[in-house]
This record gives structure tokens, sequence and C-alpha cells, in this order.
């Protein structure tokens, strides 16, 4: 036997000779549902191989002495910006109030439209240095000759100006980056920044003090792909008494890795929150508190493609398999036609 024929013999898929083959209607219409089938998963499985999925993995984190961006964009309907101020707190005893970071004001009318634009710290800063100045001189003055000493005509001004505002159903819409370090703490958007003789004049009250807000978004660190911040797109509108909102805040640590190898550094949370209403008389004023802890857990997501060898793999089943299905069902249905034939045949000869 020469080697033709010994490679001939082992040959698995034989062909008949064309005057053999026997072609149906019925064949033709198989191999065309069978085209389109393959077609169809194919570019499915396609698809499924050029589709980028993410892995995750955590670890401890074991990052020191960062700090920790927080992006902020809210809408205060009710709160003229020459009263709104920004605080930050940390777990180490840092107080800042004149925050070192870009941070504005964007006044809005009773339709939600833009009227003007101011820069918050520096504004924050006067604002306190005004109200320590005024507490320290409650210990040594009584009340009334505070009222009447304390307020001077550009604290006046102010009120007026503030009282027409509010009048005018006037907000402010505050934007921009806070950098704190990366420890426990909180930041709040209230107006403990106002002397608190001007803010009784301004709003005879802590109860008529309406923080009702809007958070268009708030997240600690850049976004990435399939990030969910929990806190965007909340609105919490007072209708009766006001009061204290509270954010209670579990920053996770994240690093996400694209496939192109880049890394971006970035942070993640989860929120509670909880309402607490002000009291006539209360001494506390209403604020928006935002408390935020840090995870010792740091979570690493992923990107990652299938390998071709997978894509392969999948392919050829997939097609073989419907190639081998379709083969099937045209065999069956060869026999089933040919048989009912030949028993009508033998039926007409009788």
């Amino acid at each position: 036997m020469g080697v033709k024929q010994a490679l001939r013999a082992i040959d698995a898929f034989p062909r008949a000779e064309e005057h053999l083959l026997q072609k149906t209607k019925f064949g033709a219409f198989v191999s065309v549902v069978g085209l389109l089938i393959m077609a169809t998963l194919f570019l499915h499985e396609l698809s499924y191989y050029l589709n980028i999925y993410t892995v995750h993995q955590m670890a401890v984190d074991l990052r020191r002495g960062e700090n920790l961006p927080i992006h902020i964009n809210m809408t205060f309907p009710s709160l003229p910006c020459d009263v709104l101020s920004v605080d930050a707190i940390d777990m180490s005893g840092k107080h800042e109030v004149d925050l070192d970071t870009n941070i504005w004001k964007l006044r809005l009318n009773s339709d939600g439209h833009i009227t003007g634009t101011e820069y918050l710290s520096d504004l924050v800063e006067k604002e306190h240095e005004a109200h320590k100045h005024d507490v320290h001189k409650e210990h040594h003055e009584d009340s009334d000759k505070i009222h009447l000493q304390g307020i001077d005509e550009e604290s006046e001004n102010m009120i007026k100006k503030v009282k027409q505002a509010l009048a005018a159903g006037e907000g402010c819409r505050v934007y921009g980056v806070i950098d704190v370090q990366r420890v426990a703490g909180n930041f709040h958007l209230s107006i403990h920044g106002l002397n608190i003789f001007v803010a009784q004049m301004i709003f005879e009250g802590s109860t008529h003090v309406n923080v009702s807000h809007i958070i268009h978004d708030l997240s600690f660190g850049p976004k990435y792909p399939g990030i969910h911040n929990p806190l965007d797109g909340t609105s919490r509108i007072l209708r009766g008494a006001s009061g204290t909102f509270k954010y209670y805040i579990k920053v996770v640590p994240t690093e996400y890795r694209y496939i192109s190898k880049e890394v971006l550094p970035t942070n993640q949370f989860s929120v509670t929150e909880y309402f607490s209403p002000i009291h006539e008389f209360e001494r506390s004023w209403p604020a928006v508190y935002f408390l935020y802890d840090l995870s010792p857990i740091t979570v690493t997501i992923r990107e990652e493609r299938r390998s071709f060898l997978h894509f392969i793999t999948r392919l050829c089943a997939v097609l073989g398999g419907t190639f081998a299905l379709t083969g099937m069902l045209d065999g069956w249905m060869f026999k089933f036609l040919e048989a009912v034939t030949k028993k009508n045949s033998r039926t007409i000869v009788r």
C-alpha cells in the first residue's frame, strides 16, 4: 500500500460522486436556516470575545499620607449664597474654615437660573472672622448692647440684602473640590459662618432656616466606568419645620485598572442618612452634614478580555454543533419523506 493510499484510508471526510448526491427543497431550506443560525451565533460569540469584563479583588489598604478629594455639586433652592458657607473638620482635630480649594457659588433666582457667581473661600474667611469677633464680645457685653454695637453698617447692609434675596426666592448652587486629609471627618454646608445675631435678625429663629437641597454630584475621586454614586440626584425638600440632615458615608478606596494598564486611583462609597428636626428655641442651627469614614479594605477593579483560544473553542463548538444538528434534521426529514412516499406508492399499486 502506497503513501497516498494510506492517507486516503484515514480520510474522515469521504466524498461521494456528484451523480450519487440527491438535493431536495427541504435540504435547501434547512441549509439556509442553518447558515442564518451560524451567522447569528458567530456575531454573538465575536461580541462576547470583544466585550471587556471586570474582575474585583480586595486587599488591605496600605496607602498613607494622601489627600482625599471631595467633589461636590449641590443646590440650595431656599438659601441665598451670602449666608451659605462650607466647613470641614477631621478626626485629628483640624478645623478648616478657609478651605484651600476651588469652591464656587452660583446665585440662582426663583426659577433656578444663574444670576451671579462668587468664590467661596474669601467669603467664608470673612464670615468666620466676624463670627469669632462677636462671640468674643459676647463674654464681655450683654445681649442688648451687642445688638446695638456689634452689628455695624456693613452687617446691616448684608441683612437687608439677604432679606431681599429671601423675599425674591433666591437660591444658591455650590460646586467644586474640597481636599481633606485621608482620615475620618466631616464637612457641612450651613449658615454657621454668620454672626449668630446677624443670623437671628435675618431668619428670626433657627426653625425658619430652610436647608432643602439637591445633590447633583458627590464623589470622592474621579469616576470610572460603571461607578454608581448613591447620592447623585438626591433631592430633599422641606415642606414643614426645618432640621439637620446627616449623611453617614463609608468611603472604600478603589483602584481601577484599564486594559491598557493605566491605573486610576479613586474611591467609591455607601451611605445612610438621618434627619433631625429643629424645634423652636433650640440653640443649634440647621445644616447638611456629610460624615465620612474610610474602609481599611481597598478594592481593585481590573479590566480583562477573554483569550483568543477561548473564542476559537466556543466558535468551533457552536458552529460545529449547529452544522451537525441541521445535518441530522435534514437526514431525519429525508428518511421520513422517503418512507411516506414508498408507502403511498405501494397503496397505489395494490
